[in-house]
């Protein structure tokens, strides 16, 4: 007996196959799929729809199968392939990659396979680790250990894995819109601007600019990023001192996440980048906690969970908002 599957889209399904087929950014294979279920919602037979999508019918069959019994999205992605699982985990080819761009063992002027191996060997729970597998993993990202053109991380030491683990873990949390994670960074930026104005464009003769530019000075640019969502915010300032790091989570407090419970920051190591800030840019009932922590707060491990600036309370500063992670 001869099973078939009805394909019949909602609107919205078929606005995100639409989009997903004529954005043509993505794997072949889900956009192909998408090809087959918008043929497949508008009546088109098996057979057409092989040919004009260039794949076979039993292709067709297990796309129209999957949307029909497992929904829409497993219909677009792979189905799990046969085969061993992984030897390394997310945050251990991470680790990996860390290790490949640190400083080698003394008495060696460059990380081979083997290095590499064992060093993985003894910072993770693994009994063994291969050096073909150590070559596939750096293969993928692509990473060559033995060629050198500059510093990465001096050292991975017990402090640098918890640190990396922290960071980690917090990436791979599933997003809550209560508890964001908000990337925080800043760079330099040097200011020019021309030496002679500009000559405006008329008719018959385009707009006339000297090749000679002069030097403006310099500002700084914070940057942050959601991790979970596409959202992000610039602010320039003149410095990047304590006060100016207080004003931007500030902002982030009050502006941009206010109704939040907790804000989760991950930054650099940056003297700046402290508690203290809020308390030299705010009044202490502003900056911290005007109420005693309570059996109710909550202080998160700083071994694990990185180093956590308060707690939520009833009345709550903004220290007690933010959980920085390094």
């Amino acid at each position: 007996m001869n099973i078939r599957h009805r394909v019949t889209l909602t609107s919205d399904e078929r606005e995100q196959l639409q989009n997903l087929v004529k954005g043509g950014k993505g794997a072949v294979r889900r956009i192909k799929r998408a090809q087959i279920l918008l043929a497949a919602d508008a009546k088109s037979t098996d057979q057409a729809i092989a040919v004009n999508v260039v794949v076979g019918t039993s292709t067709v069959y297990r796309t129209k199968q999957r949307f029909v019994e497992e929904g829409l999205e497993q219909a677009l992605s792979e189905s799990p392939r046969p085969g061993a699982p992984r030897k390394l985990d997310a945050s251990e080819e991470s680790l990996l990659i860390a290790v490949a761009c640190s400083k080698p063992p003394s008495g060696r002027a460059k990380w081979t396979m083997r290095l590499l191996a064992d060093e993985i060997v003894r910072l993770t729970a693994h009994d063994s680790v291969s050096d073909e597998t150590v070559r596939r993993r750096l293969a993928e990202m692509p990473l060559k250990p033995w060629q050198e053109k500059m510093w990465c991380i001096p050292e991975i030491n017990g402090e640098y894995v918890a640190r990396m683990e922290d960071v980690l873990e917090l990436y791979a949390e599933p997003p809550d819109p209560r508890r964001p994670v908000v990337c925080f960074d800043e760079t330099p930026r040097q200011l020019i601007g021309e030496d002679r104005v500009p000559i405006p464009a008329e008719p018959g003769k385009p707009r006339r600019v000297d090749y000679e530019y002069v030097r403006n000075g310099t500002a700084n640019v914070f940057m942050f990023i959601d991790a979970n969502r596409p959202w992000r915010r610039a602010k320039v300032t003149d410095q990047r001192t304590c006060i100016d790091f207080a004003e931007c989570m500030r902002d982030l407090v009050d502006v941009h996440y206010p109704e939040a419970e907790r804000i989760r920051v991950v930054l650099d190591n940056l003297s700046a980048h402290s508690a203290g800030a809020l308390y030299q840019a705010f009044a202490p009932d502003e900056a911290g906690p005007p109420v005693p922590r309570s059996a109710h707060t909550r202080q998160e491990n700083p071994h694990r969970r990185g180093r956590t600036l308060g707690a939520p309370a009833k009345r709550r500063g903004r220290k007690d908002q933010l959980a920085i992670h390094r």
